[in-house]
């Protein structure tokens, strides 16, 4: 086997477990990244939903107060403008999988009712095994989707009014959802339901396997220039040399003397072959020349 297909064989070796060590941690990174991603914009619509929360309890509420003497308006309720406003945002075609719920065990309004899943996540908060956020990752028909949820708590008092006891409702809150059992019986410092965010995952993950391919094929393209540099510069440094030194070998065992002798320049082992190769056929010319002086051709 020859040095060249002896040293490829190597350096394809050990590109190839580079390679995929490279392509191994790099997934992991791009993948970890997306999903970063995902929770970032996960919390950012979290506290988004807080603050549309707050400001329909501190701007909104008191500005219809007067109308809600005679007719319930749900638009003073801050669960309904946060729902409601990201409502407005699934209209848009990038962010049609993206949804903001307030899932309770039993609503006001039927459409806010927990469903399985997030039964599951509402009893991890009111077990005590998770205080104040859980992230899940949950696979669908639609794809990989994220979950951040928060719990809803009762904290103020002022909150029983509309569901503690049907009796103390408001009696036009009563007339618009035609209800007196549903979104009754909460208690002071109780979880009633959770807050939940949910974003695909599916188009950051792609994102990332994309990055990852672009990756690979640059790693590829770099290796491949190094094997074939690598190549070029031992063929140039190291095979010739030592093939015209083979062939200088040869010659000389045959009693061939006129190529010119190796140069010696340089400090390297080649040059140092180089000198050794002179010396020896410096040597054996003399030996032969005192050959020939002691033992004349008739």
């Amino acid at each position: 086997m020859r040095i060249a297909t002896k040293f490829n064989l190597v350096l394809i070796s050990i590109v190839s477990l580079a390679l995929i060590g490279a392509g191994f941690f790099s997934y992991k990174l791009l993948q970890a990244n997306a999903q970063r991603e995902v929770v970032d914009h996960a919390g950012m619509m979290m506290e988004t939903a807080l603050a549309i929360r707050g400001y329909t309890v501190s701007e909104v509420r008191p500005l219809l107060k007067a109308q809600m003497q005679h007719t319930f308006l749900p638009q003073s309720v801050p669960a309904y403008a946060a729902t409601k406003s990201f409502d407005a945002l699934r209209k848009k075609p990038k962010h049609r999988e993206y949804s903001y719920k307030e899932a309770t065990l039993n609503p006001t309004n039927p459409l806010n009712r927990a469903t399985d899943w997030e039964n599951d996540i509402i009893r991890a908060f009111r077990d005590g095994a998770a205080k104040d956020q859980i992230m899940t990752i949950r696979e669908t028909a639609r794809g990989p989707l994220l979950h951040l949820a928060r719990p809803i708590k009762i904290k103020k008092a002022g909150c029983l009014t509309c569901h503690g006891r049907a009796d103390d409702a408001p009696a036009s809150m009563l007339a618009l959802y035609n209800s007196r059992t549903n979104g009754f019986g909460w208690k002071l410092n109780e979880v009633v339901g959770a807050q939940i965010v949910t974003i695909p995952l599916a188009v950051p993950r792609e994102a990332a396997n994309k990055a990852f391919i672009k990756f690979m094929l640059v790693m590829i393209a770099i290796f491949i220039f190094m094997i074939i540099a690598l190549n070029v510069l031992l063929r140039k440094i190291i095979i010739k040399p030592i093939i015209r030194m083979a062939k200088q070998a040869n010659e000389i065992s045959m009693g061939q003397m006129t190529s010119p002798e190796f140069d010696e320049a340089g400090k390297d082992e080649l040059s140092t072959l180089g000198m050794s190769f002179n010396r020896m056929r410096r040597s054996l010319q003399k030996a032969i020349r005192m050959l020939e002086d002691k033992h004349p051709r008739k």
